[in-house]
């Protein structure tokens, strides 16, 4: 077997004439789609040269901040700026950012890059799996999962095997760190008796056709929502698949391209199901096959549909499920019901049909009932078979139950899981913001309870805060970031973190520890400035 070159390197080959083809990666397009350039020569060693050479002629600038003694947090975060950001896609990005700012650089950023050892890494995915959790500790436990650690471990590897590549350390200290072991995420599939009480309360509420669809197609969330009507063929019952759309903190809902390049492909409806979206689309003055309620030509949000999933489940006495399972669902039926496995892949855009089969398919107790009836039949035996049992309708009786909406100012509940629900009020703030707050607990009830007190919490503080804004005039002599600061200040008198203050200002973290103590004078804040050395709560990152 070839030895494998090392990421970053890029592609050697010999060609059917004898020479040598070389390629390599040189940036990314504004799709984050990668750019190539190839070399060819007449040996490997003359490619590899010509590749090198290549690769130096496109390489991005060093920094003179790059030095062999520089904190590993700097590097990490030039790491990430430079080489890993750009290729990601904008969901994937606020993963990396997470792990990257909130557990590495805090944890390990101090640390020479040249003096970082394998056992300091180690020791450090060990503080995460017992105590690394920052967020609802008191609910999910302090540790972090093993999936999470791992994910750490990826992210400091790659920064650190581009720091080999670049000559600032010898070798990799992350190879070689034992790591908890990898585990399947345990997939959950919906019953034929669920599905039917989930369809008809889905029908009831108003999401019959899109669910159905799903159920049938197996396609991503993001995938199903993006659909238009161009997209569907009336006729052949053909369903070109060729977008997605997502949702990201600064712009909104996006639509992009799908997943992978076999995501782009033809689905073929059965007639039931082409029948079912002709009628629907009479009712639907929309160019999007699924549109949101409110908001004039738009798809609907993905969150908001993964909201609606929950309340059907719970209304259909379904266990909670993710989205995503019901593409688990659709899969592991159709190879019930005799669909060939590499039909199989092509429908839910898988690469392999490997794929589909370890992952996408769940041994379910109508499988293994046919089984055991199939083993039993080839041995010449009768099955019996219980007629009453056939002719019984479980569903006979099952009619939706309409919950009634709540009322707005009254927030939100969602079921979690078994054992845990989750209360969210979202205000207004007086400057125009929406600030959302969550509560936990055990049982519906004791939810209701907690969220009852923090609407009356949030309530009361957002009436302090107009009481505190009426007759506050700002001075007539400030800048623009001055005014920004000011007005934030204005709603947050008690704000002493600079860094929080320039977030919400919109402002760096230098101007407002520049103008703090000036517009703390101006507002008649009476509480001390913090020092600047105390106010970081991480390494200083590189711009």
């Amino acid at each position: 077997m070839a030895k494998r070159r090392p990421s970053g390197d890029g592609m050697v080959r010999k060609k059917e004439d004898g020479s040598w083809e070389g390629r390599v990666v040189i940036g990314y397009d504004e799709k984050n789609l990668p750019k190539t350039k190839n070399v060819l020569a007449k040996t490997k060693s003359e490619c590899v040269e010509k590749l090198k050479q290549l690769q130096e002629q496109y390489a991005p600038p060093k920094s003179d901040k790059i030095k062999l003694e520089m904190p590993f947090g700097e590097w990490m975060d030039f790491w990430y700026q430079n080489y890993s950001k750009p290729k990601l896609r904008p969901t994937t990005r606020s993963g990396y950012e997470g792990r990257i700012y909130r557990h590495i650089i805090s944890e390990l950023g101090n640390i020479p890059l040249d003096q970082l050892t394998q056992n300091d890494l180690q020791q450090f995915y060990a503080r995460l799996k017992k105590s690394g959790r920052l967020l609802h500790a008191e609910h999910y436990g302090k540790g972090l999962s093993d999936r999470m650690v791992r994910a750490c471990h990826m992210n400091c590897r790659s920064a650190l095997e581009k720091a080999v590549q670049e000559g600032l350390i010898r070798m990799n200290p992350a190879v070689g760190c034992k790591l908890p072991p990898k585990k399947a995420r345990e997939m959950q599939v919906l019953t034929r008796e669920e599905i039917q009480r989930f369809l008809i309360h889905a029908k009831a509420e108003g999401y019959f056709e899109l669910f159905l669809l799903e159920l049938t197609t197996g396609l991503r969330r993001g995938e199903l929502l993006a659909l238009q009507w161009d997209d569907l063929n009336l006729e052949t019952g053909e369903l070109q698949v060729t977008k997605q759309v997502y949702r990201t903190k600064e712009d909104g809902l996006l639509i992009s391209k799908p997943k992978t390049k076999s995501s782009i492909r033809t689905v073929s409806l059965p007639p039931t199901l082409l029948n079912i979206l002709k009628e629907y689309k009479e009712s639907v003055n929309s160019r999007w096959m699924f549109p949101a309620p409110v908001k004039e030509d738009s798809p609907l949000d993905p969150a908001y549909i993964r909201t609606r999933l929950h309340l059907i489940l719970e209304h259909a006495q379904c266990k909670q499920i993710r989205f995503h399972d019901l593409r688990h669902t659709f899969a592991t039926i159709a190879l019930g019901n005799g669909m060939d496995v590499k039909t199989l892949s092509a429908m839910p855009g898988h690469v392999s049909a490997a794929t589909t089969l370890d992952i996408y398919t769940h041994i379910t107790g109508d499988m293994l009932s046919e089984a055991a009836a199939k083993i039993d039949r080839g041995l010449g035996n009768e099955v019996a078979e219980d007629s009453s049992a056939a002719t019984q309708n479980p569903l006979a009786d099952f009619h939706p139950v309409m919950r009634r909406t709540r009322k707005p100012g009254t927030g939100c509940i969602t079921q979690i899981n078994d054992h845990l629900f989750e209360g969210r009020y979202s205000p207004t703030w007086p400057d125009g913001t929406k600030h959302s707050k969550c509560v936990y607990a055990h049982t519906r009830e004791e939810c209701e309870e907690k969220l009852k007190v923090l609407i009356q919490q949030l309530n009361a503080e957002r009436k302090a805060i107009q009481n505190r804004m009426r007759g506050i005039v700002p001075p007539e002599k400030l800048t623009k970031k001055q005014r920004q600061i000011w007005e934030y200040m204005k709603i947050y008198p008690d704000e002493t973190n600079y860094s929080t203050i320039a977030k919400g200002a919109k402002v760096t973290r230098h101007t407002v520890a520049k103008h703090y103590e000036m517009i703390q004078k101006m507002l008649g804040i009476q509480k001390t400035a913090p020092h600047p050395l105390l106010d970081c709560q991480t390494v200083p990152l590189m711009v």
